[in-house]
Protein backbone atom coordinates (compact mmCIF):
# COMPACT_ATOMS: atom_id res chain seq x y z
CA UNK A 1 0.00 0.00 0.00
CA UNK A 2 1.18 3.34 -1.03
CA UNK A 3 1.44 6.09 1.33
CA UNK A 4 -1.38 7.82 -1.15
CA UNK A 5 -3.32 4.85 -0.36
CA UNK A 6 -3.15 4.58 3.33
CA UNK A 7 -3.40 8.87 3.64
CA UNK A 8 -5.36 9.70 1.04
CA UNK A 9 -3.38 12.35 0.02
CA UNK A 10 0.57 12.83 -1.61
CA UNK A 11 2.85 16.23 -1.40
CA UNK A 12 5.29 15.80 -4.38
CA UNK A 13 8.81 16.74 -4.43
CA UNK A 14 9.10 19.82 -6.45
CA UNK A 15 9.41 19.65 -9.95
CA UNK A 16 11.33 21.35 -12.46
CA UNK A 17 8.05 20.36 -14.90
CA UNK A 18 5.78 21.88 -12.17
CA UNK A 19 7.61 24.93 -11.15
CA UNK A 20 7.87 26.01 -15.15
CA UNK A 21 3.60 25.36 -15.52
CA UNK A 22 3.34 26.90 -12.26
CA UNK A 23 5.32 30.27 -12.84
CA UNK A 24 3.45 30.53 -16.17
CA UNK A 25 -0.05 30.10 -14.14
CA UNK A 26 0.80 32.93 -11.50
CA UNK A 27 1.37 35.39 -13.97
CA UNK A 28 -2.16 34.39 -15.61
CA UNK A 29 -3.93 33.87 -11.98
CA UNK A 30 -2.56 37.38 -11.00
CA UNK A 31 -4.37 38.99 -13.63
CA UNK A 32 -7.68 36.88 -13.00
CA UNK A 33 -7.37 37.83 -9.57
CA UNK A 34 -7.46 41.53 -10.22
CA UNK A 35 -10.42 41.64 -12.73
CA UNK A 36 -13.15 44.00 -11.52
CA UNK A 37 -15.91 41.68 -12.20
CA UNK A 38 -14.33 38.08 -11.30
CA UNK A 39 -13.77 39.85 -7.85
CA UNK A 40 -17.12 40.84 -7.52
CA UNK A 41 -18.32 37.62 -8.69
CA UNK A 42 -15.72 35.16 -6.33
CA UNK A 43 -14.76 37.04 -3.44
CA UNK A 44 -16.23 36.14 -0.30
CA UNK A 45 -15.66 36.00 3.48
CA UNK A 46 -15.12 40.10 3.27
CA UNK A 47 -12.35 40.06 0.81
CA UNK A 48 -10.82 37.35 2.51
CA UNK A 49 -11.19 34.56 0.13
CA UNK A 50 -11.31 34.51 -3.52
CA UNK A 51 -13.14 31.23 -4.78
CA UNK A 52 -11.86 31.16 -8.67
CA UNK A 53 -13.96 28.56 -9.82
CA UNK A 54 -12.54 27.53 -13.53
CA UNK A 55 -11.15 31.24 -13.86
CA UNK A 56 -7.60 30.12 -14.93
CA UNK A 57 -6.96 30.03 -18.92
CA UNK A 58 -5.14 27.11 -19.17
CA UNK A 59 -5.40 25.18 -22.39
CA UNK A 60 -7.63 21.40 -22.83
CA UNK A 61 -4.34 19.59 -22.41
CA UNK A 62 -3.38 21.82 -18.86
CA UNK A 63 -0.86 24.04 -20.67
CA UNK A 64 -0.79 27.83 -20.36
CA UNK A 65 1.12 29.82 -22.17
CA UNK A 66 2.65 27.21 -23.96
CA UNK A 67 4.11 25.71 -20.99
CA UNK A 68 3.09 21.92 -21.08
CA UNK A 69 1.53 20.15 -17.76
CA UNK A 70 2.83 17.19 -16.44
CA UNK A 71 4.40 16.18 -13.11
CA UNK A 72 5.02 13.40 -10.95
CA UNK A 73 1.41 12.45 -10.22
CA UNK A 74 0.89 10.29 -13.58
CA UNK A 75 2.07 7.31 -11.09
CA UNK A 76 -0.74 7.48 -9.19
CA UNK A 77 -3.59 8.71 -10.67
CA UNK A 78 -4.76 8.41 -14.58
CA UNK A 79 -5.16 11.91 -16.26
CA UNK A 80 -8.29 12.88 -17.76
CA UNK A 81 -8.14 13.46 -21.93
CA UNK A 82 -9.47 17.21 -21.56
CA UNK A 83 -8.51 19.13 -18.26
CA UNK A 84 -10.61 21.77 -17.30
CA UNK A 85 -10.04 25.30 -16.78
CA UNK A 86 -8.23 25.38 -13.25
CA UNK A 87 -9.38 26.59 -9.90
CA UNK A 88 -7.73 29.52 -8.51
CA UNK A 89 -7.98 29.29 -4.90
CA UNK A 90 -6.72 32.73 -2.90
CA UNK A 91 -6.36 33.25 0.76
CA UNK A 92 -5.76 36.42 2.08
CA UNK A 93 -5.21 38.40 5.35
CA UNK A 94 -7.57 37.57 8.08
CA UNK A 95 -9.26 34.41 6.25
CA UNK A 96 -11.90 33.93 7.26
CA UNK A 97 -14.35 36.61 7.95
CA UNK A 98 -18.26 36.20 8.70
CA UNK A 99 -19.99 36.96 5.45
CA UNK A 100 -23.23 39.08 6.08
CA UNK A 101 -24.99 35.35 5.01
CA UNK A 102 -23.21 33.38 6.80
CA UNK A 103 -25.14 31.68 10.38
CA UNK A 104 -22.63 31.80 13.16
CA UNK A 105 -22.91 28.00 13.36
CA UNK A 106 -21.58 28.01 9.59
CA UNK A 107 -18.91 30.44 10.43
CA UNK A 108 -17.53 28.82 13.57
CA UNK A 109 -17.42 25.12 11.37
CA UNK A 110 -15.37 27.15 9.00
CA UNK A 111 -12.91 28.25 11.98
CA UNK A 112 -12.75 25.34 14.20
CA UNK A 113 -12.72 22.36 11.94
CA UNK A 114 -11.38 24.22 8.78
CA UNK A 115 -14.83 23.91 6.62
CA UNK A 116 -14.05 20.29 6.32
CA UNK A 117 -15.81 18.78 3.05
CA UNK A 118 -15.64 16.19 0.58
CA UNK A 119 -15.74 18.00 -2.75
CA UNK A 120 -18.58 17.26 -5.08
CA UNK A 121 -21.18 16.65 -2.40
CA UNK A 122 -22.81 19.70 -2.39
CA UNK A 123 -26.15 21.33 -0.99
CA UNK A 124 -29.55 21.86 -2.38
CA UNK A 125 -31.85 22.85 -0.21
CA UNK A 126 -30.01 22.11 3.01
CA UNK A 127 -29.29 18.49 1.49
CA UNK A 128 -26.24 16.41 0.62
CA UNK A 129 -26.40 15.16 -3.34
CA UNK A 130 -23.40 13.60 -5.12
CA UNK A 131 -23.17 16.19 -8.33
CA UNK A 132 -19.72 16.36 -9.36
CA UNK A 133 -17.94 13.27 -9.13
CA UNK A 134 -14.41 13.83 -9.52
CA UNK A 135 -11.79 11.30 -9.54
CA UNK A 136 -9.33 13.44 -7.59
CA UNK A 137 -8.21 16.25 -6.45
CA UNK A 138 -4.82 17.93 -7.73
CA UNK A 139 -3.00 21.36 -6.36
CA UNK A 140 -0.41 23.63 -7.66
CA UNK A 141 0.66 26.37 -5.35
CA UNK A 142 1.53 29.07 -7.19
CA UNK A 143 3.55 30.85 -4.46
CA UNK A 144 5.55 29.91 -1.21
CA UNK A 145 3.19 31.38 1.78
CA UNK A 146 2.48 29.15 4.87
CA UNK A 147 -0.94 30.86 5.07
CA UNK A 148 -4.13 29.16 6.00
CA UNK A 149 -2.53 26.05 4.33
CA UNK A 150 -4.45 22.97 3.44
CA UNK A 151 -5.50 20.91 6.21
CA UNK A 152 -6.48 17.01 5.77
CA UNK A 153 -7.38 14.09 7.71
CA UNK A 154 -5.43 11.17 7.22
CA UNK A 155 -6.98 7.98 6.40
CA UNK A 156 -10.32 9.77 6.11
CA UNK A 157 -11.22 9.21 2.59
CA UNK A 158 -11.31 5.75 3.62
CA UNK A 159 -14.19 5.97 6.22
CA UNK A 160 -16.26 8.15 4.03
CA UNK A 161 -15.48 6.22 0.83
CA UNK A 162 -17.32 3.10 3.15
CA UNK A 163 -19.91 5.24 4.16
CA UNK A 164 -21.09 6.93 1.50
CA UNK A 165 -21.18 3.52 -0.34
CA UNK A 166 -22.69 1.76 2.25
CA UNK A 167 -25.61 4.77 1.57
CA UNK A 168 -25.77 4.55 -1.91
CA UNK A 169 -25.64 0.62 -2.33
CA UNK A 170 -27.15 -0.03 -6.16
CA UNK A 171 -29.36 2.93 -6.16
CA UNK A 172 -28.44 5.65 -8.54
CA UNK A 173 -25.64 7.66 -7.32
CA UNK A 174 -26.99 11.25 -7.92
CA UNK A 175 -30.19 10.48 -6.60
CA UNK A 176 -29.44 9.25 -2.74
CA UNK A 177 -29.50 11.83 -0.62
CA UNK A 178 -26.39 11.59 1.04
CA UNK A 179 -26.76 14.32 4.13
CA UNK A 180 -27.31 11.94 7.23
CA UNK A 181 -24.32 9.36 6.10
CA UNK A 182 -22.18 12.12 4.97
CA UNK A 183 -22.98 13.87 8.70
CA UNK A 184 -22.43 10.64 10.70
CA UNK A 185 -19.12 9.92 9.19
CA UNK A 186 -17.25 13.08 9.02
CA UNK A 187 -18.52 12.81 12.99
CA UNK A 188 -16.51 10.27 13.41
CA UNK A 189 -13.45 11.22 11.61
CA UNK A 190 -13.88 14.40 13.86
CA UNK A 191 -13.39 12.11 16.74
CA UNK A 192 -10.88 9.45 15.37
CA UNK A 193 -8.35 11.43 13.59
CA UNK A 194 -5.80 14.19 14.26
CA UNK A 195 -6.17 16.77 11.02
CA UNK A 196 -2.70 18.02 10.02
CA UNK A 197 -1.66 20.76 7.86
CA UNK A 198 -0.13 20.77 4.84
CA UNK A 199 2.49 23.29 3.56
CA UNK A 200 3.69 22.69 -0.27
CA UNK A 201 5.18 25.60 -2.31
CA UNK A 202 5.55 26.80 -5.68
CA UNK A 203 7.17 23.56 -7.68
CA UNK A 204 5.56 21.37 -5.70
CA UNK A 205 1.90 19.39 -6.11
CA UNK A 206 -0.60 17.87 -3.92
CA UNK A 207 -2.55 14.62 -4.85
CA UNK A 208 -6.12 13.97 -3.04
CA UNK A 209 -8.09 10.91 -2.76
CA UNK A 210 -12.04 12.66 -4.10
CA UNK A 211 -13.02 11.11 -0.79
CA UNK A 212 -10.52 12.58 1.66
CA UNK A 213 -12.22 15.24 4.15
CA UNK A 214 -9.86 18.22 4.44
CA UNK A 215 -10.49 22.00 4.13
CA UNK A 216 -8.72 25.43 4.90
CA UNK A 217 -7.00 26.49 7.99
CA UNK A 218 -7.75 29.89 9.42
CA UNK A 219 -5.59 32.80 8.98
CA UNK A 220 -2.91 32.63 12.37
CA UNK A 221 -1.56 36.49 13.66
CA UNK A 222 1.74 35.50 12.48
CA UNK A 223 0.94 34.64 8.64
CA UNK A 224 2.18 36.07 5.99
CA UNK A 225 1.20 36.33 2.10
CA UNK A 226 2.83 38.48 -0.42
CA UNK A 227 0.56 41.13 -2.35
CA UNK A 228 -1.58 38.86 -4.47
CA UNK A 229 -2.25 36.40 -1.32
CA UNK A 230 -2.10 32.80 -0.64
CA UNK A 231 -2.39 31.49 -3.99
CA UNK A 232 -3.06 27.61 -5.55
CA UNK A 233 -4.44 26.17 -8.93
CA UNK A 234 -6.91 23.24 -8.26
CA UNK A 235 -8.11 20.61 -10.67
CA UNK A 236 -10.99 18.76 -10.02
CA UNK A 237 -11.39 15.92 -13.29
CA UNK A 238 -14.59 14.69 -13.26
CA UNK A 239 -14.92 10.45 -13.19
CA UNK A 240 -17.13 9.52 -16.68
CA UNK A 241 -19.75 7.75 -14.53
CA UNK A 242 -20.59 8.77 -11.08
CA UNK A 243 -20.26 4.69 -9.89
CA UNK A 244 -16.58 5.03 -10.66
CA UNK A 245 -16.67 7.53 -8.30
CA UNK A 246 -17.58 5.37 -5.51
CA UNK A 247 -14.86 3.06 -5.91
CA UNK A 248 -12.06 3.43 -2.98
CA UNK A 249 -9.30 3.76 -5.28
Amino acid sequence: MTSYERDGFCVFDADPRVLKWAKAAKNYARAVVNDEHLRERWLRHQNTWFVGIDVLPNEWDGSIAGVPFAGPWHSLVTPPERWHKAQVSVVYKGYPKQDISESDANHKFRIKRCAAHVDGILLEDGRRYLREPHSFVLGMPLGCSRASPLVVWPGSHIAMGNALRAAISDKDPNMVDLTDAYKTARAQVFEQIEPIEVHAYIGQSMLLHRHLLHGVAPWKKTDTVPPEGRMIAYFRPKSNESNAWLINQ
